[in-house]
């Protein structure tokens, strides 16, 4: 299967390394980025989701009427809209990109994080609401009859929207988290299911409950993988390491220079993704071919963190070892957002879609129970 790799569509030029140096939502700067992905070989580019961010979904809007062939991925909490509502405005927004949506919906992994827009449910109550919620989301997009819904979170009735997708059956759902009960919510409802880079041992043991649990919802098919990275690459791998260390200090010295997220844990994170990259971390530095984890612990294991580091041809080889266990989807965001986005572009993504393509000809077996071969080549 062909690889797709997912960037970063960020609204401004901050990021764990360097300091914002405009607002918040930089039109400019934003175009200047999605181009970059445009340009140099990228899938799609993911509009995250804060409780004190720019909106998503109206500048992901505005970016789809700018670029042409860019895919977009918006992230999504059920807590901030009704479903219904939501179902439209996703149709909407595909019709804006001609077809070029996919949605990644956040369960929530931080009870603060989640009341700071009044989403006062549990966590365990927060993946059952979503599961609801895809399901309705789904029905909206495709029922072209009016129906009802009494279920455990939302009730409404005699609803059929006069709006639906460009996509058919309807866009993409995406999904992510390490829990259990992550497992069994996208393992039944995901077309991709969305994991945080892990050494491969953990990656294959993953990959395996998220398809164990499509199976026990019943699924003939399973989600796609997506596997996601932070590259530190360079022409050479003295340099790489010495960009890595470089990048490490200064995460250090920004974190040391500005107040903590409101809601950061003293104790640690809540969710069991963060929980796994601290773990990890505290096994070690470096894992498999090129994985590096002080980056994820210099931050606490906050979102994406685990590097890749070396030269284009080890990063790429690297990714080429998850693609064999199953991950079809790289996603890959560099410190410095929009250099990072180029030269990831222009170095990297060649070397894997090339090998990719050949491995597809030549009918090459892939999978979680590929691990032995696998680490036993490296």
């Amino acid at each position: 299967m062909p690889v797709e790799f997912l960037g970063i569509a960020y609204t401004n030029n901050a990021s764990e390394t360097t300091a914002r140096s405009g607002l918040s939502f930089d039109k400019d700067y934003t175009l200047r980025l999605a181009r970059a992905h445009e340009d140099h070989g990228w899938d799609r580019v993911l509009f995250a989701y804060g409780s004190d961010t720019p909106v998503p979904t109206p500048a992901a809007g505005w970016l789809a009427a700018k670029v042409e062939r860019l895919q977009i991925l918006l992230a999504h909490r059920p807590n901030v809209s009704y479903p219904t509502y939501a179902a439209r405005s996703f149709a909407t927004l595909d019709h804006i990109s001609d077809g070029r949506l996919t949605i990644h919906f956040i369960t929530g992994g931080n009870d603060h994080e989640q009341r700071r827009e009044g989403d006062t449910l549990t966590k365990d109550q927060r993946y059952s609401r979503t599961r609801e919620y895809i399901r309705i989301v789904k029905k909206v997009w495709t029922r072209r009859e009016p129906f009802d819904h009494e279920g455990e979170h939302y009730r409404f009735h005699d609803y059929v929207s006069d709006i639906f997708p460009v996509q058919d059956p309807h866009p993409g759902i995406s999904f992510g988290g390490s829990s259990p009960a992550a497992y069994a919510a996208g393992g039944a409802e995901a077309d991709i299911y969305c994991l945080w880079g892990e050494p491969l041992a953990d990656t294959a043991q993953q990959i395996e409950s998220v398809w164990a649990a499509a199976r026990a919802a019943g699924r003939r098919d399973r989600p796609r993988i997506q596997a996601a990275f932070r590259p530190i690459i360079a022409p050479t791998e003295e340099l790489a390491w010495e960009k890595a260390h470089r990048t490490v200090e200064a995460i250090r010295v920004r974190r040391a220079v500005r107040q903590p997220p409101r809601g950061h844990a003293p104790d640690g994170p809540e969710n069991t993704g963060a929980q796994r990259l601290i773990a990890i971390a505290s096994r070690g530095e470096r894992f498999d071919r090129a994985l590096w984890t002080p980056t994820s612990a210099a931050t606490g294991g906050e979102g994406n963190s685990n590097a890749l580091v070396g030269t284009p041809e080890t990063v790429a080889k690297a990714l080429l070892d998850y693609y064999d266990l199953g991950v079809d989807i790289i996603s890959a965001r560099g410190y410095d957002l929009l250099g990072d986005a180029v030269d990831f572009g222009r170095h990297v993504i060649p070397i894997v879609r090339e090998e990719v393509a050949r491995r597809d000809r030549e009918g090459a077996e892939r999978g979680p129970h590929l691990l032995e071969k696998i680490t036993a080549g490296i």
